[in-house]
């Protein structure tokens, strides 16, 4: 279809739809954290904490945004406009986040780097006779008597974990020293940025399109590596470090927490990217049923990946000598350490790094274009009039695409993997899914009523929701939320690098300027709203009670207008 000036255009079908938000929902998460997480929270048993927050929290979080998106057919910010003005901070504090998760993008960068290195006649970090090693002793292949507190020596080191950090990281010794840029991972760098402009620079015309590819692929792969896998020896040894439960762990409040976690993080809920993605669909959109079977598709993927990760893991610790708990890891040394380590030991072991690789590359694709998207989307929102003009939307997609490969560089940096770390641990922290849930709930359930929201997507969908979403909404969600973050305030420590590497008193400044440059939007806004609008507290009050009755029809009668003409 030829879009019009000022139109946002919509999804071609249904399947762009479920491929997009399944390849943004479906992501890194699913392979690094969530088996690193089963297996130290208690194997099997962690499923009961994981499974049981995904139905009080992430099922109905995600219909929330994802129905407000398809209701008021606008991004996370402007949205808020029609359902409740008081909360629009709450897109801008959603719009500040973003940029912060556009640093996910050097997960990109290293795994194209990799992936580069794969093809080559012998795996870089596979031995230790290349220019970067330092000469420490390398214990890749330990004897099977060695016990473990042998193994703990001073100067010993792993040929991948040396690649990581000398060869592909170069690592200073700090933040304060940035040194020079990595021509190499700078030109990975740009290929991403490339590769994101080309997929989102006519909207979800192209981002649909791509997504045919991005989002099916890795499944192919996961499939792949994980016959390969459960055929390794060792295999099911890991496969019962990962799912042998330990009920007792239940009692540990810990173990609620990082489910929680988790949810939030694999769900995609409270950034505002369901709600930009939701609001391309057409106005009766069953999105009630589909919140159902992505949601489903996300978990099952996550416990698929277990597997793959773990049966490799027990074969890496048989090779070793060691337990599995010696071998496994969550985040980037699991994916470029010990996954690497372990292909290297395989037979034919380009053929299964090439796998993995292009597997994590594209695994990290999706959910990086689609937050590129939702930013763009959510911004032109804002001034349809002066960025939906004819060649605008391009221009604005590539100028954004620029700056931030500009931003960037200083990933790619030797000191690079402390900013990343920064971003992390601060700027995409979960007490700040925490406060958006939260606010997201107290705005739609409250304000503008939860029973609203219920006949909103009965409207749309034909479907009415059950009752049991209206009491997460208006009670679970936010309690849950809300003891969350306090227990993650009062459980807070500082970041550290290596468990030794504490960062200069400036830098914590500077994560919590990021943590609470999100989470202040959402106070600051209501303030300032209240402050400017004539009259008393009360009156404006009884305003905004009016407008909350009279906003949904209204929005409703536009939306059966747009959709019928």
């Amino acid at each position: 279809m030829n879009r019009k000036d000022g139109d946002r255009g919509q999804w071609t079908n249904k399947t762009e739809y479920i491929l997009v938000v399944a390849g943004n929902v479906v992501g890194l998460g699913n392979v690094w954290r969530f088996p690193y997480l089963c297996y130290k929270n208690g194997g099997g048993a962690f499923l009961v904490p994981y499974g049981l927050l995904a139905v009080v929290c992430g099922i109905p979080l995600f219909l929330l945004e994802t129905s407000s998106g398809q209701y008021t057919q606008e991004g996370f910010i402007t949205c808020w406009r029609k359902l409740c003005p008081l909360a629009q901070g709450i897109g801008y504090g959603h719009l500040v986040r973003t940029f912060y998760d556009f640093s996910y993008i050097i997960i990109q960068v290293w795994a194209l780097f990799y992936l580069v290195f794969s093809f080559t006649s012998q795996l870089p970090w596979a031995n230790c006779e290349n220019t970067w090693n330092t000469g420490l002793q390398i214990l890749d292949s330990p004897s099977p008597n060695m016990t473990t507190n042998q193994t703990m020596l001073t100067n010993t080191t792993s040929a991948a974990t040396e690649f990581w950090e000398q060869r592909v990281l170069a690592m200073s010794g700090g933040i304060e020293e940035l040194g020079s840029v990595r021509w190499e991972l700078a030109l990975c760098l740009l290929a991403c940025w490339v590769f994101c402009y080309f997929s989102i620079w006519k909207g979800v015309r192209s981002s649909g399109k791509v997504a045919y590819f991005t989002a099916t692929f890795p499944y192919v792969m996961l499939l792949i590596l994980l016959i390969r896998g459960l055929t390794l020896p060792g295999a099911w040894e890991g496969i019962y470090f990962y799912l042998y439960p330990d009920m007792t762990r239940l009692a540990n409040l810990e173990v609620w927490i990082e489910a929680g976690s988790q949810i939030c993080f694999s769900y995609s809920v409270a950034i505002g990217a369901l709600n930009v993605l939701g609001s391309y669909n057409q106005h009766n959109n069953n999105c009630y049923k589909d919140c159902f079977w992505i949601c489903l598709l996300n978990s099952g993927t996550s416990f698929v990946a277990g597997f793959v990760v773990f049966s490799v893991l027990g074969f890496m610790a048989q090779k070793q000598g060691v337990t599995v708990d010696n071998v496994a890891e969550s985040g980037p040394g699991l994916v470029f350490v010990v996954y690497p380590q372990a292909t290297a030991m395989m037979p034919v072991p380009q053929f299964w790094s090439i796998c993995f690789f292009l597997m994590l590359f594209f695994l990290s694709v999706d959910p990086h274009f689609v937050t590129v998207e939702c930013f763009i989307t959510s911004i032109s929102d804002l001034f349809p009039k002066l960025l939906r003009a004819a060649g605008r939307s391009e221009i604005f997609a590539l100028f954004i695409c620029l700056l931030f490969f500009l931003i960037h560089l200083t990933l790619v940096t030797e000191g690079g993997i402390y900013i990343f770390q920064l971003y992390d641990y601060y700027g995409c922290t979960r007490a700040c899914h925490y406060c958006m849930a939260l606010s997201e709930c107290l705005a739609l359930a409250w304000i503008f009523g939860a029973d609203r929201v219920i006949k909103n997507i009965e409207d749309m969908t034909g479907q009415r929701p059950s009752v049991f979403f209206k009491l997460c909404w208006k009670y679970i969600i936010p309690l849950l939320s809300l003891i969350s973050f306090i227990l993650y305030l009062v459980g807070y420590t500082h970041l550290k690098i290596n468990s030794w590497y504490i960062y200069p008193d400036w830098a914590y400044t500077l994560g919590w300027t990021m943590t609470l440059s999100s989470v202040l939007m959402v106070p600051l806004w209501a303030v300032g709203q209240m402050c400017l609008t004539p009259g008393t507290f009360r009156q404006v009050r009884a305003l905004i009670r009016v407008f909350c009755n009279s906003v949904g029809q209204n929005v409703l009668s536009e939306c059966h207008y747009s959709y019928s003409g």
